[in-house]
């Protein structure tokens, strides 16, 4: 006998993936469903209840991220995070919400995309999310010492408009807010989409792409996971679309093109791959300092456009501490014991698009991302790390771990010689700990099929019927955290479908 009948069914619109993307086109979209259209949002990971919001670091990060947060690079040189689950990496990011900066896109050089255009719809969503600055009172001694030893060290620290409603404080940001203060998808867009009508079925993995059509499969929960069952029977399903929107972030949307094999697909996919390659610095002061309550990340310096780095106040968790400090025994167990007396940097260099740096799937259909460091961009963190160490020796620190150092335990008599002991030739790939979140590219806007893969509306070249608004459209860089221009491009992809849905589906 064989399997389980393949069940089929038919939609106007698909939208493959619940985040900042995926939630925006489908509370866009969501008034179609009055008009008779069925609306469908599939999501790999699972919907998550408040009251699986543990905030354990070890019990969290295999619920939240892809491999738990250690997506690593086909050299094994940087780890990637990205979540998953409804509300994507909306779910685990801090909730900082920034507008792109002009210059960045003004360089992109998009045909039809402008930057006052981009400003106009990211506004809408910085007020729908409830994105403001904090008070004085709330933020903590981590962020406070970040902006006096930037004051001191002759540096301009900017505060982080923060997308929340009623935080407590409890800094869990990264491993999903347990108190629904964080204004994500999981919060606003996609509830109000489905209260319209629109369909979410989470646990569903889109294994490929044919033409107006996919192929899903959807999983059972398995005894102890976290999240609700999903809303559709487990087993594999085909589907019919007149519209399929790609919105599983820069590395699921890119993966599920080139594993698809749709024919004459832009020779582009898979290239153009950028992140913010990043590592925690921290230090250590004399007495506790509130870090791990409070806001996580309310201030940043930019310096990206004149050394291609940019600073952020941070709080990671002990085991990601741990792994990102170097050396082994007693010198790592000292620095671990002082975790209550530690302030906390995120450098974050800005890459380039270089060709070696990319997309690709292997036999099984699997993401590799490959990546080389450029000499520039050890440049940009080794500058990060020079100033990351005023900063912290200008705030009273008493000693300064920096992985590019030689030692990489700097002591306050050390201030005045932080250029000659953190150093390019100090930086060695395999024994620094770098990850990177902020991923982007894979799938950019451009002019035509011969310099990118979809247009200025998110429109896959030769393709109408199917869209992309997720961060894989960036041509370059951002610079920035993606989260409030994902929201605005996919704003813009949303439009184009409704603009052209009659003519994809004229019944």
């Amino acid at each position: 006998m064989g399997g389980p009948k393949m069940t089929s069914s038919h939609y106007d619109v698909v939208i493959v993936g619940a985040g900042a993307g995926g939630g925006t086109v489908a509370q866009m979209l969501a008034p179609l469903v009055s008009q008779g259209k069925k609306v469908l949002v599939l999501e790999q990971g699972p919907r998550f209840r408040d009251e699986d919001f543990t905030g354990r670091e070890l019990d969290m990060a295999n619920e939240l991220y892809v491999d738990g947060g250690g997506f690593l690079t086909a050299d094994g040189t940087m780890t990637l995070a990205f979540g998953r689950g409804y509300g994507g990496s909306t779910i685990v990011y801090t909730g900082t919400s920034l507008i792109a900066p002009e210059r960045v896109i003004r360089q992109w050089n998009v045909p039809g995309l402008h930057f006052d255009d981009l400003e106009r719809r990211s506004r809408k969503y910085l007020t729908e999310n409830n994105v403001h600055s904090l008070g004085p009172d709330e933020i903590n001694d981590n962020n406070r010492l970040f902006v006096e030893g930037c004051r001191t060290a002759g540096l301009h620290a900017e505060q982080f408009p923060i997308n929340v409603r009623g935080c407590k404080g409890s800094s869990l940001c990264n491993l999903g807010c347990p108190n629904a203060a964080k204004q994500g998808t999981n919060r606003v867009q996609l509830p109000n989409a489905e209260r319209q009508g629109v369909e979410v079925v989470t646990r569903a993995e889109v294994l490929s792409l044919g033409e107006r059509s996919l192929q899903v499969r959807v999983s059972a929960r398995k005894p102890g996971e976290k999240g609700t069952d999903s809303e559709w029977p487990a087993g594999d399903h085909e589907i019919q679309a007149s519209t399929i929107v790609l919105s599983a972030g820069c590395i699921g949307t890119t993966a599920l093109l080139l594993r698809s094999r749709l024919p004459a697909l832009p020779p582009r996919v898979g290239m153009g791959f950028t992140c913010h390659p990043a590592h925690i610095l921290v230090a250590e002061h004399a007495h506790p300092i509130t870090n791990d309550v409070g806001h996580p990340k309310s201030f940043f310096v930019d310096r990206a456009e004149a050394e291609g780095y940019v600073l952020e106040t941070c709080m990671y968790f002990p085991f990601i501490t741990a792994k990102n400090l170097t050396g082994f025994g007693s010198a790592h167990s000292t620095l671990m014991r002082a975790f209550p007396r530690l302030q906390m940097i995120l450098v974050l260099a800005c890459d380039k698009v270089v060709p070696d740096n990319r997309i690709t799937v292997d036999a099984n259909g699997k993401a590799q991302v490959h990546y080389r460091f450029t000499p520039e961009v050890i440049r940009s963190m080794v500058r990060a790390t020079r100033s990351s160490a005023r900063i912290f020796f200008a705030a009273g620190a008493v000693r300064v771990h920096a992985p590019s150092a030689d030692p990489p335990l700097l002591e306050a008599t050390d201030a005045h010689r932080i250029d000659e002991l953190i150093h390019e030739r100090h930086f060695l790939l395999g024994r620094i700990s770098v990850s990177a979140a902020h991923l982007m590219g894979g799938a950019a806007m451009g002019r035509d099929v011969s310099d990118s893969v979809v247009d200025s509306w998110g429109r896959v070249h030769g393709r109408p019927w199917l869209r992309i608004a997720d961060a894989s459209l960036f041509p370059e860089s951002l610079e920035i955290n993606p989260y409030v221009t994902v929201m605005a491009l996919a704003d813009r992809t949303a439009e184009g479908v409704l603009q052209d849905l009659p003519e994809m589906n004229p019944n």
